[in-house]
């Protein structure tokens, strides 16, 4: 007797905006995203020799009450002035991530070079002139808003990091950076209920590298220093699911901390570490099973990849999707869009 396999209903997926110009006339886009932009940041005069026809896209993601906002444009001015400040101020910090092409800030006592490898920083407070250029193509970057009334971390040290070069590949930085990756990367995976927590982790990841700009990593708040720990040990997690060796004493080692230390800083995760190292390689084993380059290989060789034997991965399957590997493979491509 054959039985009906059903996936459970989708869940609500996280609130994004998905903007692009390119349905307008070319003439009527450069002010069309100008209004755009001036809400999603702060209003500002922007001025571009390609205003005449100004692709853009961007797609805006709120994460409680922090907005993070990939966008793709061509070269463009912004200048956020004195009048612009007293008509509205979100009073927020801004943090871009330069994934293409570079910019030049100017602040009345300092000036900004920013590229791919430095965070460029901005006060919504303060009057700025952002000069961005791109040899022969497009701005490619991830934006980052956070009211300052949400970042851990003081006001006075937050405003002296403004206009201080941050590189993104080290340090907090780095961390920051592979998040706002990641995320962007797995928009589609993350549900209404992740917002909150995903907004609370890049704010504290900003008031981390806020403070690594301007050396007082100490004055950080004691959350924000395990949630940076959590983060670092959870990207070391990512890399490492492949080794059999992984274990939370492997991890804890890696880190130089002792393992009662590291199930403490997760505890406020709603997960251990050995829970998230089975759930991960899980996941990781689940997505192979549905993918087409891996449809000539067999369950057992997935499962091996992922350092799960084949009745463990069975079992383990079964109690977190509802129904058998080989069940969910049939379905195909579709399994996942439910989940």
């Amino acid at each position: 007797m054959s039985r009906t396999i059903s996936t459970p209903p989708p869940a609500v997926p996280l609130p994004t905006v998905v903007y692009s110009n390119g349905h307008l006339a070319p003439p009527d886009r450069f002010a069309h995203w100008r209004d755009l932009l001036s809400r999603t940041h702060a209003p500002m005069d922007l001025r571009s020799e390609h205003s005449d026809d100004f692709p853009a896209r961007q797609r805006v993601i709120a994460l409680g009450d922090v907005t993070v906002w990939p966008a793709a444009f061509p070269p463009v001015t912004f200048h956020r002035t004195r009048k612009l400040i007293r008509q509205s101020d979100p009073e927020s910090y801004h943090l871009t991530l330069m994934l293409r092409g570079e910019g030049v800030a100017d602040w009345c006592d300092r000036t900004l070079r920013a590229g791919p490898g430095t965070f460029h920083t901005s006060d919504s407070s303060r009057p700025v002139e952002i000069r961005s250029g791109a040899a022969g193509g497009r701005i490619l970057m991830i934006g980052v808003e956070v009211p300052k009334a949400v970042l851990p971390l003081p006001r006075r040290l937050a405003d002296r990091s403004v206009g201080i070069p941050i590189p993104d590949s080290q340090g907090v930085g780095g961390l920051l950076s592979h998040f706002l990756r990641q995320l962007v990367h797995d928009l589609p995976e993350y549900r209404l209920a992740d917002g909150p927590r995903l907004g609370s982790v890049v704010a504290d990841l900003v008031a981390a590298v806020l403070a690594q700009g301007t050396e007082n990593v100490a004055a950080l708040p004691e959350q924000v220093h395990g949630a940076t720990n959590v983060l670092r040990i959870r990207a070391f997690i990512q890399q490492h699911l492949g080794d059999p060796a992984l274990s939370p004493s492997a991890v804890a080692g890696a880190h130089h901390i002792s393992t009662g230390y590291l199930h403490r800083i997760f505890r406020n995760e709603g997960i251990t570490v050995g829970a998230l190292i089975r759930r991960q390689r899980l996941e990781h084993a689940r997505a192979e099973l549905v993918d087409p380059r891996w449809a000539g290989h067999s369950i057992r060789t997935i499962a091996a990849r992922w350092c799960l034997t084949a009745p463990e991965f069975s079992r383990s399957f079964r109690a977190a999707y509802g129904m058998t590997p080989g069940e969910y493979r049939r379905l195909g491509p579709s399994a996942g869009s439910g989940d």
